[in-house]
């Protein structure tokens, strides 16, 4: 039987969901520079695990796949460093400006500890 998880942001169980995605944009909006740089560091990632499966698909050297493997997960690693980066900057600022950044900080810890899973 599969757990079912809380939803990150609002507690409401993940797979009834709770519309806050389609509400909530970043304290300050992405530039379209910091925009492409995003979706071009995605294509790589994306570029990285055809690869993958190409290697695999192809019975490659574990190694090389490991190699490899390892190159995707940086590259993921380094986007959400810069997200992370960004929503400290602006997000949580702003909130701790506002007198809210409590929850704001809350809710980033939550998050970070998905990332350490």
């Amino acid at each position: 039987m599969e757990e079912e998880k809380d939803c990150c942001r609002c507690g409401e169980l993940a797979a009834e969901g709770c519309g806050t995605d389609e509400q909530r944009k970043p304290a300050e909006p992405r530039t379209s520079e910091e925009k492409q740089k995003m979706i071009n560091r995605l294509k790589r990632v994306e570029g990285q695990v055809r690869g993958l499966q190409k290697m695999i698909a192809e019975d490659r050297y574990c190694i090389d796949i490991l190699i490899q493997l390892s190159a995707a997960q940086a590259a993921l690693q380094k986007l959400g460093f810069s997200v992370l980066e960004r929503h400290t900057k602006s997000c949580i600022a702003k909130a701790v400006e506002e007198g809210h950044g409590s929850e704001s900080i809350d809710e980033l810890i939550k998050v970070l500890r998905q990332f350490y899973k």
